[in-house]
């Protein structure tokens, strides 16, 4: 009996198969009928209604081959209808009823005043309600995600940060299928992609997308501990969305959300729902599914809700120094470093140094905790705010986001060579990482005497005793005092001051982009007759030179130097050490010099700007 209702379903189906579409203004289900009792509106309803269609088209293709009909027959054609009614079934981004959950009230109200705190104003959330995931569509940027609004840069730089990753050392993978190879996690060898590629002018629409997807899913599952990706979406019924013809999916979305206000958690209730996937595939199938939801204007709030649940709201909480304040900061309403973090190490620290800092009495303060795909630079070390720890500032991609007082862009390079060290540079990573290791000063830049002795033991430093009994003669010692001495200390007592000067400079190029669209301020973009000047983000390329010489009088010498002979004349270019570069500044240049110290720079047209 089983065996004869499913025949009888099999011959409905082929039915359906052989019947034209019917319009989408009305449901699927009053055409189709329902399959043996089930529902018509359940999930094993349209499951079985699937297998069904794709087994009738099966069977009748093989009964027709058979016979071996000619190719020009009906039944050939019908065949080939038949083949991509097949296709398209089996290409239909995977549905996940099952999967798909509204949250409770509860949970709501938690993530919001999470982000957002109990007492938030309505442009905070203006400005997290309007910004999109979008890349740029200006030519020469099209590879960027452009920001149209203040507050969600650091969700967006983070996300362009691992895009940066993909579409740079990753290209050829990505124009290879568009179903999602395997991910590029924590685990991938770079030893097959030391030759970068960077052609904006060759970015497919397919290849930026689908670098934008294998970057969302890695956030995501890092989020996660690569176990799992909490996806947010919004209750917008596809099936509505495949009723409209000649209307685009995302003319849809943005349409339904015109009368969208998020002012309360209850507001986010009604409107969110999240999907939990443990499989790498289905998750990048879905994202891939719902980039033009991730498009719309919820873009980027529903990604960094996405990253949130990815990690459990519990998680975060835990993650935190102080999980009373919100992680959308007052007034401004930008993303904090905590949710900066999350989305490039997975967890929602406060702190940029490595490890966890003992404050005493079983008191923690929590940083990075291990090593990270793409890193992050800030302005605020260069002031002395805050020190950056190896983890991020020597991440396994020469890519970082780089954070100032009010936004965040992104640095990055070509070429993976950039954070090649030489012998004093090595060096100096070494001592830098065991002084910070004794450093219980919160970023202050000092250790107590017992640490000093400890970091001298490790990195089998010769004091003399007369520069020892200096250093410690306060109680404690400061990294500046400190690195004065190992300066000018010879290299064969375990110090930097190298006689012989042979060491060369290093000299590398780095691409810096802002994603705010501003006026374009070279000459032929300003408001020519009277038109609006173009707003797009900024893209410039800098070059990079690190002195040969360690000690800071060869440094000053060779930083004074160009600009005080004239250096820009174009005689002598061909010989290096002659004519150097001109030096430029900018606040950019400092949060280079965080990364590569006694680093120079220089570009064409306007300074890179890092607000």
């Amino acid at each position: 009996m089983a065996d004869r209702g499913e025949d009888e379903d099999l011959q409905m189906a082929i039915r359906m198969s052989m019947t034209p579409e019917p319009k989408r203004n009305k449901p699927r289900d009053e055409v189709a009928g329902v399959i043996s009792g089930l529902p018509e509106d359940s999930p094993e309803s349209k499951t079985r209604r699937r297998e069904l269609m794709a087994a009738a088209a099966e069977k009748r293709m093989a009964s027709i081959i058979r016979v071996s009909p000619s190719a020009s027959s009906p039944a050939t054609k019908g065949v080939k209808k038949e083949a991509e009614v097949v296709k398209r079934v089996e290409e239909l981004p995977l549905r996940h009823e099952s999967l798909s959950k509204e949250l409770s009230a509860e949970e709501a109200n938690k993530l919001f005043v999470m982000v957002f705190g109990s007492e938030v104003s309505k442009d905070i959330l203006a400005q997290w309600c309007n910004q999109g995931i979008r890349f740029s569509s200006d030519p020469e940027t099209s590879m960027g995600l452009v920001q149209h609004e203040g507050g969600p840069c650091g969700v967006l730089a983070a996300i362009q940060a691992f895009v940066f990753k993909y579409i740079i050392f990753f290209s050829d993978e990505l124009k290879e299928s568009p179903r999602m190879p395997q991910n590029r996690g924590l685990g991938a060898s770079s030893k097959s992609h030391s030759v970068p590629s960077y052609n904006i002018s060759s970015l497919t629409e397919g290849v930026k997308v689908r670098a934008l997807v294998r970057s969302m899913g890695e956030i995501l599952f890092l989020c996660g501990n690569n176990k799992r990706a909490v996806i947010a979406t919004l209750s917008i019924p596809e099936n509505d969305i495949q009723r409209f013809e000649g209307i685009s999916e995302e003319e849809v979305i943005a349409s339904s959300l015109k009368a969208l206000s998020i002012e309360s958690a209850l507001d986010l209730l009604k409107v969110l729902r999240v999907e939990t996937h443990t499989s790498e595939t289905t998750a990048f199938q879905r994202l891939e599914a719902l980039i033009p939801v991730f498009q719309s204007r919820m873009g980027a709030l529903l990604f960094l809700i996405s990253a949130l649940l990815s990690r459990g709201l519990d998680l975060v909480q835990s993650d935190r120094d102080d999980p009373s304040l919100p992680l959308v900061t007052a007034p401004f309403g930008h993303a904090s470093q905590e949710i900066v973090n999350l989305l490039l190490c997975g967890q929602a620290v406060p702190n940029v140094f490595d490890g966890r800092m003992d404050l005493g009495g079983g008191m923690f303060l929590k940083g990075i905790a291990r090593n990270v795909e793409v890193g992050f630079l800030t302005l605020l070390e260069s002031l002395n705010f805050c020190k950056v720890g190896q983890f991020l500032k020597t991440p396994k991609w020469p890519i970082w986001v780089v954070g100032s007082e009010s936004h965040y862009t992104v640095l990055f390079a070509l070429d993976p060579s950039v954070q090649n060290e030489n012998e004093l540079e090595g060096r100096e990573t070494q001592i830098r990482r065991a002084f910070d290791a004794q450093d219980q000063s919160g970023g202050g830049g000092f250790i107590s005497v017992e640490g000093f002795h400890q970091v001298i033991r490790e990195t089998n430093i010769k004091l003399p005793a007369d520069k020892l009994d200096n250093l410690c003669s306060a109680g404690f010692i400061v990294w500046s005092e400190f690195w004065q001495v190992i300066l000018d200390l010879d290299k064969s007592l375990g110090g930097l001051k190298d006689s012989s000067g042979l060491m060369g400079k290093k000299v590398f190029d780095l691409f810096h982009f802002n994603g705010i669209a501003k006026s374009d301020l070279n000459g032929s973009q300003v408001n020519v007759g009277g038109e609006t000047p173009l707003q797009r983000p900024r893209l410039t390329k800098l070059s990079v030179s690190v002195p040969p010489r360690w000690t800071p009088e060869e440094f000053m010498a060779d930083v004074q130097g160009p600009s005080a002979s004239g250096a820009s004349d174009s005689a002598g270019k061909d010989t290096e050490v002659s004519k150097p570069e001109p030096v430029q500044h900018a606040p950019l240049v400092d949060c280079i010099r965080t990364r590569w110290p006694r680093a120079v720079c220089s570009w064409s047209g306007d300074p890179p700007s890092i607000v």
